[in-house]
């Protein structure tokens, strides 16, 4: 099986161009970003691909920013997808990650929102993934794992990190859950969450050594899944991001560390983890449950 990364255009400060060259000298086959722009900046990115050769991954963000309006409709939900779906299309996506519903939602509205938005892309001959992230349905792992039983070809883009605060604990001994997800993983978004925070200052500092190690044990334990399935190709995007992720210090508001630099290593830090859990065969069963 090979690992494949993508770089998250969220948080890059940088014109399109340095946005492709960085991805292109850390090894990384493609971008990830929203199409939710003007016309003009979806035909440059659209020129950028072809040029540099990347690949691409669509993201959706429903009923508006990353945390949705409260009070929008599943129906509101739905349109907003389909509406982003024929925006990023001139793109060619090699699939496209959702972050929607909500997570004050009762579950026949969560399902709704996830078999219509399926039936969408079908339509479209687009392939979606759903992101298990904060505020949206998919928010927990026993949410998730409800609406999995109800519709059990839905694919999910693991963000592990938003349920680590969620739950403010680690997964590891939550382990049953952690498989039953693998087993619907269709992308990983590298980001290590700690107990108080979706993202820790830079997952090379030892005193977060703990959590970047929880985190691999979960992309483990998808890959094990992958493999099992017969997947000869696994997706990564390295997403430490900015917007209160990335931490500041106080008064100047100046970056703890750089957004490219942790994502760069990130990256190469999991290509090295990937081979080594190739070559010794690991286990998926955590250590520490």
């Amino acid at each position: 099986m090979e690992l494949q990364l993508f770089k998250t255009l969220w948080g890059h400060g940088g014109s399109l161009n340095k946005a492709a060259y960085q991805a292109v000298d850390a090894g990384f086959v493609g971008l990830e970003g929203n199409a939710d722009m003007p016309q003009t900046r979806r035909d440059e990115l659209q020129s950028i691909l072809q040029t540099w050769g990347l690949r691409y991954i669509q993201e959706i963000v429903t009923a508006g920013g990353y945390v949705p309006r409260r009070q929008a409709t599943v129906e509101e939900h739905i349109a907003d997808v389909e509406r982003q779906l024929q925006l990023g299309r001139s793109l060619e996506p090699q699939w496209v990650t959702v972050i929607g519903g909500c997570d004050a939602w009762q579950l026949e509205q969560s399902v709704r929102f996830f078999g219509e938005v399926q039936e969408v892309a079908a339509r479209m001959n687009i392939e979606c993934s759903f992101e298990t992230h904060r505020s949206r349905s998919l928010y927990n792992p026993w949410t998730t794992i409800d609406i999995l039983q109800r519709l059990p070809e839905l694919q999910l883009t693991c963000d592990f990190s938003h349920w680590v605060v969620v739950m403010e604990r680690q997964l590891d001994h939550d382990w049953d859950a952690v498989k039953e997800v693998a087993r619907h993983a269709r992308h990983i978004h590298a980001r290590v969450g700690y107990d108080q925070g979706p993202q820790v200052p830079h997952p090379a500092s030892p005193e977060y050594a703990g959590a970047l190690a929880s985190h691999q044990r979960y992309w483990e334990a998808i890959w094990s899944a992958q493999r099992d399935n017969g997947n000869s190709l696994t997706t990564m995007t390295p997403e430490f991001g900015p917007d209160g992720y990335l931490h500041t210090m106080p008064f100047t508001q100046l970056p703890v560390a750089d957004l490219w630099e942790i994502n760069a290593w990130m990256g190469r830090t999991e290509l090295e983890h990937f081979e080594n859990w190739c070559s010794n065969g690991h286990s998926t069963d955590s250590s520490v449950k």
